[in-house]
């Protein structure tokens, strides 16, 4: 078992995940990237995070910050901050690194990163996917997840609202 200390260690910033992506690479290790909001971590999360994973060797998550999920979600949102969520996802044992990126979509981290494998929920189609064309192209693949029914981050708030 880890460490709980080096949780934070799969934590990193753009430059640093760039040079251990090298150094996967370098290991012949198949680099699988998804990317998500994970604001109140569920069970869904957990169900695509583990499906991710099984397409390559190292599973990277690319979380948005506060201010790009605001754009998205509106003003209520995040629940909880870019570091508190990145913590988590770096906690979970199918992730080997965690990225937090600025803007609405992944598109510039895909595009320095390539990864061989790009996984997304199966709530998108792989034509709306940030990154699919360049990761296609590139000789990689796109996989959609499977979606958990009924689960989500917007679904518990909801609920959360109604019991109060």
């Amino acid at each position: 078992m880890r460490s709980v200390q080096s949780i934070p260690e799969k934590i990193y910033n753009l430059d640093e995940l760039l040079k251990q992506v090298t150094r996967w690479r370098l290991k012949d290790k198949k680099i699988v990237f998804t990317n998500g909001v994970f604001d109140i971590l569920h069970q869904g999360h957990i169900a695509s995070l583990s499906e991710a994973a099984e397409y390559g060797d190292i599973l990277i998550t690319a979380v948005n910050t506060d201010a790009s999920v605001k754009r998205l979600k509106g003003p209520g949102r995040p629940v909880n901050n870019e570091q508190a969520r990145a913590l988590l996802l770096a906690s979970l044992l199918m992730t080997d690194a965690i990225v937090i990126f600025e803007e609405d979509t992944p598109l510039e981290l895909i595009k320095a990163i390539l990864p061989d494998v790009l996984v997304k929920g199966g709530d998108y189609s792989i034509d709306q996917i940030a990154g699919s064309k360049e990761v296609v192209e590139n000789g990689g693949e796109v996989k959609l997840a499977k979606i958990v029914a009924g689960i989500s981050t917007t679904s518990i708030i909801e609920k959360m609202k109604r019991q109060h």
